[in-house]
């Protein structure tokens, strides 16, 4: 489908099928991300950080990034962050247990993944709530009160911040990623800069809607929390049915750097095309019942994460804070129930949720449990 010119400033043509949104995406494919990687970035309105930050880069430039990135974002690296989840999960479990209600969205969300990041980062404590503050303004949905002009300062002051943390970490290296990239000499300070923006981002962005897919599966699937408790063979198959069912990124977008053909559609030099990745995942042809969450589906190629060479360098991270948030919510209550219908985000780039209150019906001495 073809969408004509607004808000972006070429219009783009629109991959919605599971199959369209893989082709286009798939190693080999004569598209680009250097322009930019969602809507309103073209090949005549480009993203100032195509070239040099993860996302908006290819060929070499990108298998380098990755390279360097990527060492900090396995398994095994991140597997020293295991503890921190756990006790960050721990301290807002037994917090969110002294209230009846808690809306998940205004605590829990964003805050588990922001302080992965951060730690990971090494953003001191004293600073992260104003970075949390910084992204929700980043990335306000039309109707928020910070929309507008607001969001281009929030983006501006996010990058001042990561100067000043550069400069720091030049002085008195720490062990923390930004003082391993520039200690290192593989990366110029704007590429530390622009993915340093990038991970923040995505660790906050999108992964608070996939921890308030937690509490919201829990609360729609009968017997969910007696599947994470009981059965920990099953914990892989909950993580990537949850990645389906909430599919936090929206988009991405490509643009042509040939003329080329997508899905039977022709497609010319300089058009972008943007897979809706949240639609791929509904694919009644992929996944049977899309709508709701079965962690028992059996195979599940979805692509909440991204396929091909830009499948998200973050996603074990990802992974690991869903997977434990959940682990410790089964383990610590019976039951979780919608207080109120959840508020969706009002957003063509992220799908989450502004409001999620819940219910907890918590085990005995979960209050008292320690942080």
């Amino acid at each position: 489908m073809r969408s004509d010119p607004g808000w972006s400033p070429s219009g783009f043509w629109s991959a919605f099928s599971h199959r369209a949104c893989q082709e286009l995406l798939a190693p080999g494919k004569p598209v680009t991300s250097e322009y930019g990687m969602l809507i309103g970035f073209d090949k005549s309105n480009p993203d100032r950080g195509g070239g040099k930050m993860i996302v908006a880069t290819d060929g070499a430039a990108h298998k380098r990034l990755r390279r360097v990135l990527g060492r900090f974002l396995t398994p095994s690296a991140l597997q020293r962050l295991g503890s921190f989840i756990d006790s960050e999960v721990a301290r807002l479990l037994t917090a969110a247990a002294e209230d009846d209600v808690v809306d998940v969205a205004q605590g829990i969300g964003p805050t588990l993944p922001a302080a992965v990041v951060c730690e990971l980062l090494g953003v001191p404590q004293a600073d992260r709530d104003y970075l949390i503050e910084l992204t929700d303004k980043a990335f306000a949905s039309p109707d928020s009160e910070s929309a507008g002009t607001a969001t281009t300062d929030a983006h501006t002051d996010i990058f001042f911040y990561f100067n000043d943390r550069v400069d720091e970490c030049r002085r008195n290296p720490g062990v923390d990623l930004i003082s391993a990239l520039i200690t290192s000499g593989e990366l110029g300070v704007d590429e530390v800069l622009t993915n340093c923006y990038n991970l923040l981002i995505g660790g906050n962005q999108t992964s608070r809607h996939l921890m308030c897919g937690v509490f919201h599966a829990a609360a729609e699937v009968p017997g969910l929390l007696d599947v994470v408790r009981d059965r920990p063979d099953a914990h892989r198959a909950v993580t990537e049915e949850l990645l389906r069912w909430v599919s936090p990124g929206m988009h991405v977008l490509r643009v042509a750097t040939e003329d080329t053909i997508l899905h039977g559609q022709r497609i010319q030099e300089g058009e972008a095309v943007v897979a809706w990745l949240a639609a791929a995942n509904r694919d009644p042809r992929v996944f049977p019942d899309p709508e709701n969450f079965r962690w028992d589906r059996g195979a599940n190629p979805h692509l909440a994460l991204g396929h091909g060479v830009h499948h998200c360098v973050g996603a074990q991270l990802a992974r690991m804070e869903s997977s434990r948030l959940f682990a410790a919510l089964a383990a610590r209550s019976r039951a979780v129930t919608p207080a109120e219908p959840p508020v969706r985000t009002r957003s063509n780039l992220i799908q989450g949720y502004r409001r999620l209150p819940v219910a907890i019906d918590w085990q005995a001495g979960a209050v008292d449990a320690p942080a």
